[in-house]
């Protein structure tokens, strides 16, 4: 019986250690890298959480209702390396973003390219192709 029970947390052990795996998604299961979407908008939101960090847009559309995106980045560690904090955007920050649109069309998608206030004039996210830039940092080397 012993025995038995050995196995029987053996296996359960070695089930429960691929749930986070399997919690994970790939990018292309979600997302569609040819539907790209422009949104303008106001933070609402920015989530410091694994396996992808989150920030939220209030943006208007065509018809001049304010629609909540969900937006997806890389890891908390990958991006702390590429230079952002938990503090790189904040609730206010007026942002533009480039994104690949989600495969089913709410809003949600995965940002290529924001630009708002991040923690520097520049932080990039080289491994996803992510570049945020500081709008009033050029805009102020432009004048």
């Amino acid at each position: 019986m012993k025995v038995n029970l050995n196995i029987i947390a053996a296996v359960a052990a070695v089930l429960a250690s691929g749930l986070p795996a399997l919690a994970h998604h790939s990018f292309a299961a979600e997302y569609d890298s040819k539907s790209k979407i422009e949104l303008k908008g106001v933070v609402t939101k920015f989530e410091w959480t694994n396996p992808h960090a989150h920030f939220y847009v209030d943006v208007k559309d065509a018809a001049g209702k304010v629609v909540n995106w969900n937006l997806e980045l890389a890891s908390p560690n990958m991006m702390q390396r590429n230079g952002w904090t938990r503090h790189s955007l904040k609730e206010g920050d007026v942002v533009v973003v480039v994104a690949s649109k989600s495969k089913d069309n709410t809003a949600t998608a995965s940002a290529d390219i924001a630009a708002g206030r991040p923690a520097g004039p520049v932080a990039r996210l080289a491994a996803l192709g992510v570049t945020v830039v500081c709008i009033e940092s050029l805009l102020d080397a432009l004048a």
